[in-house]
């Protein structure tokens, strides 16, 4: 159980980044390699204001980070074992309940992107 306000913190900064399609979308992509955000805009098939709104949540959540490549920004996670966490989540509900939607899976109520 829980008990620690840091813990606790932390779980909610993470559900809160993955509360978002578009988020969870960007952290997959993320997940299998650094990414550019015009190549990230393209591949999501959103402008790249939008997609700048949701990048902003997940530094801001810590997910990810820029590095600095000569004129550009490269997007990562920010630590490898958050790709083995979405994989280790994603098989874990999926092992619970196959059969489940939640009733705003295919909501985007925060068009804007920002936690």
């Amino acid at each position: 159980m829980l008990t620690v306000a840091s813990d606790i913190e932390v779980l909610a900064r993470f559900g809160r980044a993955l509360a978002d399609p578009i988020r969870c979308r960007l952290l997959l992509a993320l997940r299998e390699a650094p990414a550019y955000p015009a190549d990230l805009a393209d591949a999501l098939g959103i402008s790249r204001t939008r997609l700048s709104n949701h990048l902003a949540c997940l530094r801001d959540c810590g997910l990810v980070v820029t590095v600095p490549d000569g004129r550009r920004t490269r997007y990562e996670l920010a630590d490898e074992r958050l790709g083995h966490a979405l994989d280790d989540l994603r098989t874990a509900v999926l092992a619970v309940e196959t059969d489940r939607t939640c009733a705003d899976a295919d909501a985007d109520a925060d068009d804007k992107g920002r936690c």
